[in-house]
């Protein structure tokens, strides 16, 4: 789904840039108050796992694969403006470091999997909450199907942002056709993922789920108190499962093209993907140039962007709190 330099033109880049960074910035500021309840570790980890988490390709058959998208889990643990935050600080990483993702490119990215991927996935896991029995475990098969509707949704936020300012022409109806298509097939996989990861904390830590604040499990709120907090135990735990398959468990995905690849190459605008200037990263293409050992190698190179994206999920949600700081001191 990351869409790399040259599938746009120029105008349709800046265009999507100026929109991305109005977006974010909107989320920026409403997330100061989600941020504050839970404080900053628990969207830096969510930041940390979406990332390993993408590094894990599946495959999906006839050669192509996909990976998760991340918005509607993201959304459900930390709200939906706190989680446009964390996939776009997941995405910066991405383009700036790895080279996933083209630099122009930057804000279609953006605008695809923090914005649509993101809203879609949080609205449709609300409505499918309205027909589930009002329990901490209805959370679960909500956010799936929020995310299984995510990533088709976000296909086709793509397909019409080509059809604005695609740099090759193509039939638009077949675009959208094997956009929406492919990425359904993906976007079961994402909801397994989706499952199988927001299961663990509603077993196990369900006050932490932003999406069930209001629910009543057997009689207490699933959100218990305001403020809800990770814990030295719960970041300890976190930390390393998301360590574990940045550096572990990413060694073994699938190195088929995912969808958009195998897409524009079947249609016949692969071609007109451009360099980035991040190729020349020592992590480009999510290896550490110089380490000899592919596995090593590969597990460094994993570990190294989950401690970064860390790192610029705490620096964007600093960012948050010290505009609710800066407000509250302008209001007294």
């Amino acid at each position: 789904m990351h869409v790399p330099d040259g599938f746009l033109d120029v105008p349709t880049s800046v265009a999507t840039g100026v929109a991305a960074v109005a977006m974010v910035g909107t989320a920026l500021r409403r997330a100061e108050r989600a941020i504050t309840e839970t404080g900053p570790a628990l969207p830096g980890l969510t930041a940390a796992f979406v990332f390993a988490a993408q590094m894990v390709n599946f495959p999906v058959g006839a050669g192509t694969s996909g990976h998760l998208l991340g918005g509607a889990l993201a959304a459900a643990l930390v709200g939906p403006w706190t989680a446009t935050v964390v996939i776009t600080s997941v995405l910066l990483v991405q383009a700036l470091l790895f080279a996933d993702g083209g630099l122009t490119a930057l804000g279609t990215n953006v605008i695809t999997m923090a914005v649509v991927g993101v809203v879609v996935g949080y609205l449709v896991a609300r409505l499918a909450l309205r027909f589930l029995p009002p329990r901490a475990r209805s959370l679960v098969p909500a956010t799936a199907l929020g995310g299984l509707v995510s990533v088709p949704a976000a296909a086709l936020a793509f397909t019409g942002l080509y059809a604005i300012g695609g740099t090759v022409d193509i039939p638009i109806g077949r675009l959208a056709t094997a956009m929406v298509g492919w990425h359904a097939v993906i976007g079961v996989g994402e909801a397994l993922i989706t499952a199988a990861v927001l299961g663990a904390v509603v077993a196990t830590r369900p006050d932490l789920v932003h999406l069930g604040r209001h629910l009543q499990p057997a009689g207490s709120t699933v959100g218990g108190p305001t403020r809800v907090r990770l814990g030295r135990r719960g970041l300890a735990i976190g930390g390393a499962v998301t360590l574990a398959v940045a550096s572990a468990v990413s060694l073994a995905a699938s190195t088929h093209p995912d969808g958009l690849e195998y897409i524009a190459t079947s249609l016949g605008f692969a071609g007109a993907a451009s360099g980035s200037p991040a190729d020349r990263s020592p992590l480009a293409n999510y290896v550490v140039h110089g380490l000899a050992n592919p596995w090593v190698s590969g597990a460094a190179a994993g570990m190294v962007g989950a401690v970064v994206t860390v790192v610029v999920g705490l620096l964007l949600t600093f960012l948050a709190q010290r505009r609710r700081g800066r407000a509250a001191r302008a209001a007294e």
